[in-house]
């Protein structure tokens, strides 16, 4: 199993759009092969900075299975309009 890890920053007084959107996309992750779990954090420090930790069953679920997708697609079309720069994505391995 990995997390992704993303970083979203979103446009300036956006947020809490952003988060009824989400909310909404987030189904169609859900709904991905080798989908685990999600959790969503909003910043305290900068709150137009969303994390999104995803659980996968394995980086290829989730970089492959995933993102070569019609459900990536539909994903970022819902979500990439709030975004204020480039999500910044990692992957861990969880032991």
């Amino acid at each position: 199993m990995i997390m992704e890890t993303a970083y979203i920053t979103v446009s300036p007084g956006r947020a809490d759009e952003f988060e009824e959107v989400l909310r909404g996309a987030l189904d169609i992750v859900r709904e991905a092969e080798g989908f685990i779990d999600v959790h969503v954090h909003r910043g305290i420090e900068r709150p137009d900075v969303v994390m999104l930790a995803i659980a996968w069953e394995s980086l290829e679920a989730h970089t492959v299975g995933f993102r070569e997708s019609s459900r990536f697609t539909a994903w970022r079309t819902a979500i990439s309009p709030f975004f204020a720069a480039p999500p910044e994505v990692e992957h861990w391995i969880l032991r």
